[in-house]
């Protein structure tokens, strides 16, 4: 099993570039099933979870063709609307193959998802909704069985609470529902809002994707689209994390600003200096005495709660006490434990964690429990002294492309070992 051997202390300098969106590009994906048109995305990040995704396709019946980030996928027929457990047990964007598969085909029978042990991440949201759409539902071994085959029917449907993977299944299953769908209490994320407008470029009638209440216009057909993905804002904001932990001063080209406010905001509460790169982007500086700063994680435009792993690890090395509130997930400190083998002075108590620093880190054995939990490890490697041994690293792959080759453009001294 491959691992990450870091060797921390080196102050990180000079520029690295930000790749497309996982988390943009996963629904994109699926929404090339809803026309028998090509579908061509640029800027599709090499990351593990992609290539299941585009493993997905193919097992439904598409033609994906794969070439420098460049991903086209045609779906003339859907030849088996099924989603079978082993290919979607690692990751968690499974579900998002479900509204496209029912509005396309009728039917859809797609395994529960996987991917990272975070808590709970049900769902009944989409299962609800779908519903409300006219879908019939059942679920027995597993699976998620969905049958609509008189077709969909708009709805008005308001979330319970927002889901970003539930309002972008809705969106793309309404896009070819008969009628206007309204979602009420829609997330706002900026991958809801770059999906909206890959539907767009295919012919859907979409308005409002980016606040609470989205109005789709149903069609009865979509046509194809060439669309590029957005950049990463949580592998943006991981490596601007990078730069201000070890002291260093990092160039993140391709980042979004306006993405990042909630980050760069408390990023600069600590001292750190940011600002907009001169050539797009953003630059940051590490603070000779960074100082605590408490967070809380919320929906966008709110403190991200994939950047939670990652302020907890720079909490560490801030003088004070930092109070770290999760609001999205349950069980998401599992990173805590291993931070504290490093050496960090961590208390948990429910959602809560409190993080006294400055504590000095010492490299240890560390075992990455999933995706950002992984980042935050390696970024306490990077401020650690001695070596640092990151297991289980096919986490970190999920969502970050060649995460060690970047980093080591800038100094880090990090490998790949097996």
């Amino acid at each position: 099993m491959e691992k990450f051997l870091i060797r921390g202390g080196v102050p990180l300098t000079g520029s690295i570039p930000v790749s497309g969106s996982k988390n943009s590009a996963l629904p994109a994906l699926a929404a090339a099933v809803l026309t028998s048109d090509p579908v061509t995305l640029h800027r599709v990040p090499r990351v593990r979870d992609i290539r299941t995704m585009a493993r997905l396709l193919a097992d439904v019946g598409a033609e994906v063709k794969v070439e420098k980030g460049r991903y086209t996928i045609r779906t003339e027929r859907v030849t088996s609307p099924e989603a079978p457990y082993e290919l979607v047990k690692t990751m968690r964007a499974s579900s998002l193959i479900l509204g496209p598969l029912l509005a396309r085909t009728g039917r859809a029978r797609v395994s529960l998802p996987g991917g990272c042990a975070i808590g709970a991440r049900p769902i009944n949201l989409h299962i609800a909704g779908l519903e409300k759409l006219g879908a019939v539902i059942r679920q027995e071994h597993g699976y998620i069985e969905a049958q609509a085959p008189k077709g969909l029917r708009g709805a008005e449907i308001r979330f319970e609470r927002i889901t970003v993977t539930g309002t972008e299944d809705l969106m793309m299953a309404a896009v070819l529902a008969e009628g206007e769908t309204v979602l009420e209490n829609a997330a706002r994320e900026p991958e809801v809002v770059d999906l909206a407008a890959l539907l767009t470029k295919m012919g859907a009638c979409i308005e409002g994707a980016g606040s609470s209440t989205i109005r789709i216009r149903g069609t009865p057909r979509l046509r194809g689209a060439e669309h590029s993905i957005i950049p990463d804002r949580i592998e943006a904001g991981t490596f601007l994390v990078a730069g201000a932990i070890t002291g260093g001063e990092i160039e993140v080209t391709g980042a979004c600003p306006e993405h990042l406010t909630a980050l760069t905001d408390k990023l600069q509460e600590a001292s750190v200096d940011v600002k907009a790169a001169a050539g797009g982007g953003l630059r940051v500086r590490g603070a000779s005495r960074l100082l605590a700063v408490d967070v809380t994680t919320q929906e966008f435009p709110g403190f991200a709660t994939d950047l939670q792993a990652q302020w907890m690890a720079l909490s560490t090395q801030a003088h004070g006490a930092s109070l770290i509130t999760e609001r999205i997930f349950e069980n998401r400190f599992m990173h805590a434990l291993e931070l504290c083998r490093m050496g960090a002075d961590i208390t948990i108590q429910g959602n809560q964690a409190v993080v006294r620093g400055k504590t000095p880190l010492s490299g240890a054995g560390v075992i990455a429990s999933d995706l950002r939990a992984s980042a935050s490890l390696v970024l306490a490697g990077l401020v650690a002294s001695g070596e640092t041994v990151v297991d289980r690293v096919y986490h970190i792959d999920r969502g970050y492309e060649k995460i060690e080759e970047k980093l080591s453009a800038v100094g880090a001294r990090i490998q790949r070992i097996e």
